[in-house]
C-alpha cells in the first residue's frame, strides 16, 4: 500500500491568532517581573542617595541584606517572586 491511500481529507493549518495570544500572553508576564524588579530595586537606590553630602554608610548587617535582596531579584527573574 503507498502512503497516499491513508489520506483521511485533513490538513494542518497555523493559526496566527493563537500565537499572538500566547506571545501577548507571555509579554504581559515579563512586563509584570520587570516593573516588580524596578519597584524592589528603587527603595534601594532612594535610600543611598539620602544625604549625598555624608560620605560614610552605616549599614549594619549589609552581608545579610545583600544576600537576600540578591535572592529576591533573583526569584523575580525565575518567576517565584
Amino acid at each position: 500500500m503507498k502512503e497516499e491511500e491513508f489520506d483521511f481529507g485533513f490538513t494542518t493549518i497555523e493559526d496566527p491568532s493563537y500565537h499572538l495570544d500566547n506571545a501577548i500572553s507571555e509579554v504581559e508576564v515579563y512586563k509584570n517581573r520587570l516593573q516588580l524588579m524596578y519597584d524592589t530595586i528603587i527603595p534601594l537606590i532612594t535610600n543611598l542617595e539620602k544625604n549625598p553630602q555624608q560620605e560614610m554608610i552605616k549599614w549594619p548587617n549589609r552581608d545579610k541584606k545583600l544576600k537576600e535582596f540578591k535572592t529576591k531579584l533573583k526569584n523575580i527573574l525565575e518567576g517565584k517572586k
